[in-house]
């Protein structure tokens, strides 16, 4: 009788830690967390300050401290209204002009005026996240297919490798920016 419950204790116990072992919840893998697009947002402001956008895509206001980024025209490009002084083009070649406002470039390609990047349909208002991905990473004037190049001082082939992820939170948060209407010169060939 004794060895009946002893063998009987030992059946139990083995199957408690049986059991115990084999309901254990298993380790789930976490599934990496989709930013909410308030989060994105922040991120994209963050990324386009630190990659200097504002430098070139937005009229400056002068101060004490120099020029800023006038906070009315944030990412709005060259002001349309503004025509831009005339140079001495003798200088082209060797240098490359900028404005003011760093709003204008003139180098050896001709002039460039810096894009309307804000939410309105004069920027970039009216794109997708893909046209937004083909300018950026592959420099396609518009995102499209078959369109010319950016033009310099655009950075672009420094942005060719940036993650989707960072591109799409830069994209949301230039959606979410002020509109500002202003129809940005064309470029003039050399």
């Amino acid at each position: 009788m004794k060895t009946t419950k002893l063998n009987s204790i030992q059946i139990l116990f083995g199957a408690l830690i049986l059991v115990s072992s084999c309901g254990s919840p298993t380790e789930k893998t976490a599934e990496p967390k989709q930013p909410s697009k308030e989060e994105q947002v922040k991120r994209g402001e963050y990324l386009v300050g630190i990659m200097g956008c504002n430098d070139c895509h937005s009229p400056k206001i002068f101060g004490p401290a120099g020029p800023s980024p006038d906070p009315n025209l944030l990412l709005s490009g060259h002001p349309a209204s503004m025509p831009i002084a005339k140079f001495d083009t003798t200088m082209i070649g060797p240098w490359v002009l900028f404005n003011p406002h760093n709003t204008v470039a003139v180098g050896p390609w001709g002039v460039t005026y810096a894009a309307n990047l804000t939410s309105d349909a004069t920027g970039i208002g009216n794109w997708t996240l893909e046209q937004f991905k083909k300018a950026i990473k592959e420099g396609k004037y518009k995102g499209m297919d078959g369109a010319r190049m950016l033009l310099p001082p655009m950075p672009w082939p420094n942005y060719k490798n940036i993650t989707d992820e960072d591109a799409s939170a830069i994209f949301e948060y230039l959606k979410s920016t002020k509109p500002v209407e202003n129809v940005v010169p064309a470029p003039v060939s050399k």
